[in-house]
């Protein structure tokens, strides 16, 4: 077999690899929204692996596969952010009362009253990691400076209590570098 024939051959094996592991990705992604733990981590698992395949040295692909894996790195960043998000702040906090709009209760300050705060999470994460990740595969990661700038002045007020401190840093923290994670992969496909 001639060298041109070998690398082919390993360029072609490393590719459709790769858009095995993402899709593996996308699908335990999706799945881990309203399923058990173990999807979340198994779909951690299948990105810390696309992650090493594309921080190695390999081989540059067609384009159509470059644009396959972003789309699928942004469905994984999308969508198994929040589970990962959850999964954290199980591990990481106390048991909290959850609110009716999918906020958090909390005791107001000098008061016995209680309110919702943090309301709207879910719809501000999946907006907040699909442009991190457009903005790191675009090469242009100061955009995320804006994305916390506006997400943080947008939530200033319902900073009061420290369990919405908290909650909001933790989940923050996790949102950003599940999505950094997800266009690393795609900017490094590029």
């Amino acid at each position: 077999m001639s060298y041109s024939v070998a690398a082919f051959v390993l360029a072609a094996v490393f590719w459709a690899a790769l858009v095995l592991v993402v899709a593996g990705g996308v699908v335990f992604s999706v799945l881990a929204v309203k399923g058990p733990r173990w999807t979340i981590i198994a779909a951690a698992a299948f990105l810390l692996v696309a992650v090493v395949m594309v921080g190695l040295p390999h081989p540059k692909g067609p384009p159509l596969l470059g644009a396959l894996i972003a789309l699928g790195t942004l469905a994984i960043s999308a969508f198994g952010g929040s589970p990962a998000v959850r999964t954290v702040l199980a591990l990481a906090t106390r048991q909290v009362e959850e609110g009716v709009s999918g906020g958090v209760v909390v005791s107001t300050p000098n008061s016995t009253e209680k309110r919702e705060v943090l309301r709207g999470g879910l719809t501000i994460g999946v907006l907040e990691r699909i442009a991190t990740t457009a903005s790191i595969l675009a090469g242009v990661p100061e955009a995320i400076a804006v994305i916390i700038a506006i997400k943080g002045v947008g939530r200033f007020s319902e900073l009061g209590a420290s369990d919405a401190q908290e909650r909001f840093i933790i989940g923050t923290f996790v949102s950003l570098g599940w999505a950094a994670v997800c266009g690393a992969i795609a900017h490094l496909v590029w």
